[in-house]
């Protein structure tokens, strides 16, 4: 592997069914249990986190995956999973409307949306299993 494909974290098996994505996301969501933050986190500070969970798990992930021109998801995770992260109160249409951009990839198999405070978006968007992770339920997590 290359420095650039090292640093891209570009490791990502040819292999990309749906049940494949459904181990991928039970191990990506186990990662995601044990992050803990403090009040002052940005939305780089939790993807920095993510980051760190992943690689600690050893799951393979790319930063800032472009799907296509305008469509850059924060992480895309072997298997096909497309993960977002929102920090403070964002707007659900806006959200939901950003994650059917998302669904509409061949590529992604099922979503993840990262929030420090709770959203409502459909449990499944084009097909494709969405799951929101809220980070305000973690044990340790003190938000503002």
């Amino acid at each position: 592997m290359s420095e650039t494909d090292r640093k891209n974290k570009t490791c990502i098996p040819k292999q990309s069914t749906v049940q494949y994505a459904e181990a991928v996301m039970e191990r990506t969501l186990s990662a995601l249990r044990t992050i803990r933050l403090g009040v002052s986190t940005d939305e780089f500070q939790i993807q920095s986190a993510i980051e760190r969970a992943l690689c600690e798990r050893g799951i393979p992930f790319k930063k800032e995956y472009r799907l296509a021109p305008r469509n850059r998801i924060d992480f895309y995770i072997e298997g096909g999973i497309g993960l977002e992260v929102k920090r403070g109160k964002p707007n659900a249409a806006q959200v939901t409307k950003q994650l059917k951009r998302y669904a509409a990839f061949e590529e992604i198999k099922a979503m993840i949306l990262v929030v420090d405070k709770t959203l409502s978006i459909p449990d499944s968007i084009s097909g494709k299993r969405c799951i929101l992770f809220g980070l305000n339920r973690l044990w340790g997590v003190a938000l503002s």
